[in-house]
């Protein structure tokens, strides 16, 4: 039976990029539930890299903003879309 959480969309905080050059804006946003093949995972630790510096800065072509910089993290599976077989809800990860 599939934890009620798993079919619901849930508010958490994040770091939002608006535009290029623009700083990042700490605000709360909405994530959808998982969609087949899909995980959706708290995020425990992350960190800006040089990657999204990059984002940030406008130095990758065809980055359609807002975006949430931090792809580098480190967290806990909250649930899984319809299909997923290599984790379960409150497996581990890390980058």
């Amino acid at each position: 039976q599939p934890h009620s959480l798993s079919l619901q969309v849930i508010r958490c905080r994040a770091a939002v990029a608006w535009a290029v050059g623009k700083p990042l804006s700490l605000e709360e946003v909405e994530v959808a539930p998982p969609k087949a093949r899909e995980v959706r995972v708290k995020i425990v630790a992350t960190g800006i890299c040089r990657t999204d510096d990059h984002v940030i800065e406008g130095s990758v072509a065809d980055i359609d903003f807002p975006v949430i910089p931090g792809h580098e993290g480190a967290g806990i599976v909250e649930s899984i879309g319809e299909g997923v077989t290599s984790v379960k809800p409150g497996n581990q990860l890390a980058p």
